[in-house]
């Protein structure tokens, strides 16, 4: 039984965590690089941390570590060895279980389940950092990608999180090479979660319901849905995901801004995230949480709704 599998035949409901890379920048830090949160890795590890931990304390099962866009090449245009690079993948690991057995010993005697580290794997567009992950504009082959995915994927599975979070992700071909890349760690299991432009298509073009279809008999995929995707678009992709599999659905999207890849800025007004959190799980979803631009109070959200959902 996969993790997440485990919690929800306990929990109608796995409350997921919100933004780092927004999160930290709302806490002073300059993510206005091509490494983004991953930057905080080496300068500044102790604000990731203590950001998990209010993620945890707010009621979070699980928090994605900070591997988003971290790379070996990325790494190393930074000036770091490939020794030095490959020990910072790791380490995004280790600091997301410590933040989680710190909340933990002040959480254990709650009514949730025990929660767990999802190891981020961002898409090739993250390493580009130029927004491509908005669009699927990358003409590589499925092995091409599996080839650029491998080895940090190897360094994270390494540490063992529980769970692999593909996310992100623009196109279907990518996410295949992904699971491709995981055939090699048959134990390890992971979700994909794509980003959409729309509520019918990923934002690469790809029909969410064939995505969905064409990825529902890979028995290491525990979930498929949705991430960093505007508000009004996820029920209407929930429900094209439902109509072709069983597995949960998992969405955690962005706050309805927009965001402006040449500035790395985001414009426009919030959604008020908390009306749509009912919608999505009657719609489907089963995992919940937030990206770019929610925080530490849409958890809180999402976990009260949980609760209700336990005292019914």
């Amino acid at each position: 039984m996969n993790p997440i599998e485990s919690i929800l035949s306990r929990y109608p409901l796995m409350v997921l965590d919100c933004a780092l890379g927004t999160e930290i920048a709302k806490r002073g830090f300059d993510t206005n690089d091509s490494l983004w949160s991953a930057k905080a890795l080496y300068e500044r590890p102790e604000l990731i941390r203590e950001i998990f931990e209010e993620y945890y304390d707010q009621g979070a099962d699980l928090v994605a570590t900070a591997s988003y866009q971290a790379t070996i090449p990325g790494f190393e245009a930074k000036g770091f060895s490939h020794d030095e690079s490959a020990d910072l993948i790791r380490k995004s690991v280790v600091i997301a279980r410590e933040a989680r057995d710190a909340s933990w010993s002040r959480h254990s005697g709650e009514n949730r389940p025990k929660p767990i580290v999802a190891a981020s794997v961002g898409p090739y567009g993250a390493y580009l950092a130029n927004g491509s992950e908005y669009t699927g504009d990358y003409s590589l082959t499925r092995k091409e990608l599996a080839d650029f995915h491998a080895e940090r994927l190897a360094l994270l599975l390494e540490e063992r999180p529980e769970i692999v979070a593909i996310e992100t992700i623009p196109l279907l071909r990518e996410a295949q090479a992904v699971l491709d890349v995981l055939k090699d760690t048959p134990e390890a299991s992971a979700w994909v979660a794509f980003s959409c432009k729309n509520g019918k298509e990923t934002c690469g073009g790809d029909s969410v319901y064939e995505a969905a279809k064409a990825l529902d008999s890979n028995l290491q995929l525990a979930a498929i849905g949705i991430n960093c995707t505007a508000p009004q678009y996820v029920e209407s992709l929930i429900k094209e995901i439902v109509k072709v599999t069983d597995k949960p659905v998992v969405v955690y999207p962005n706050s309805g801004e927009d965001y402006d890849a040449g500035s790395k800025s985001w414009e426009g007004s919030a959604a008020n995230y908390e009306d749509y959190v009912k919608i999505w799980y009657e719609a489907g979803a089963r995992l919940i949480g937030g990206c770019c631009r929610t925080g530490p109070e849409d958890i809180r959200k999402v976990a009260a709704f949980r609760k209700s959902l336990i005292e019914k």
